[in-house]
């Protein structure tokens, strides 16, 4: 199955935020054919979510917290990025302020 560039993925998935009037900002440019990409989920006050896209037990796409589900302080998603940094340098950060939990990842960019 062919997959959408990483790079097309992102602006798509700006461009979904935009419609919505939720506010979005690439963070961290990465390979644009086939760098991994994070969304780091602003939820102000809670802290924030990061997801990454992974596989499924049935091998589908699925997104998932790599370093646990739920909100969590911003330094530690910041240190984990930062890690992720010293060992594959080309992955993408998408930051989405979202405190309402109104943005929701999809595979397709649409």
């Amino acid at each position: 199955m062919a997959r959408l560039k990483s790079e097309l993925w992102v602006k798509a998935q700006i461009r979904v935020c935009d419609v919505e009037m939720i506010p979005a900002v690439v963070t961290r440019r990465g390979d644009p054919d086939g760098g991994a990409v994070y969304l780091r989920l602003d939820r102000r006050d809670e802290g924030c979510e990061l997801l990454s896209r992974t596989y499924g037990m049935d091998g589908e796409r699925i997104w998932h917290g790599p370093i646990g589900d739920g909100p969590l302080p911003s330094e530690k998603v910041d240190a984990y990025l930062e890690k992720q940094a010293n060992f594959d340098p080309d992955f993408w950060v998408l930051e989405i302020d979202d405190p309402n939990r109104r943005y929701e990842p999809s595979e397709d960019g649409i």
